[in-house]
């Protein structure tokens, strides 16, 4: 087996993790699959700028919008390219469903769309370094919100 296909497994391990871990509502696990420094841009779900820098913030964030919350997020249909000794880039399908508690104004999102990263290898583990969310669509109770109708 090439070490090429062994870095692709490990990355879509890494991934999820990534996903198992926000399910799970595991903010140490999910600090880390990132890179210290990680760079995510959200602007799909939160609007243009909304770019966080670190995993603490990442995490500080996720964890307070979605820490209530019931989620399911699925990721498929990766295309993963090691582009150097310790690089490497993906694309995944995604698909969530979110259910927020009643307090928090809404009750289920559901969207889809797909990520593009950029990977790193640290201390010989795949890290996610660089991650953009793009989505196609987003409902909240059952209505379109993204893109705007």
């Amino acid at each position: 087996m090439s070490d090429d296909l062994i870095h692709i497994e490990a990355i879509r391990q890494l991934k999820a993790r990534y996903f198992r871990a926000i399910d799970q509502h595991d903010w140490d696990l999910l600090r880390d699959v990132f890179t210290a420094d990680v760079v995510i841009d959200t602007t799909d779900d939160a609007g243009p700028g909304t770019e966080l820098k670190g995993r603490d913030q990442f995490i500080e964030v996720v964890s307070s919008v979605l820490g209530d919350a019931i989620t399911v997020h699925h990721g498929h249909m990766s295309e993963i390219d090691i582009t150097g000794a310790d690089s490497a880039r993906g694309t995944w399908s995604m698909e969530d469903h979110i259910w927020f508690p009643e307090p928090a104004g809404r009750s289920k999102l559901w969207g889809t769309g797909w990520y593009e990263e950029e990977y790193r290898l640290v201390d010989a583990q795949w890290k996610i370094a660089h991650m953009i969310l793009r989505r196609q669509r987003i409902e909240i109770d059952g209505r379109q919100v993204f893109p705007a109708p």
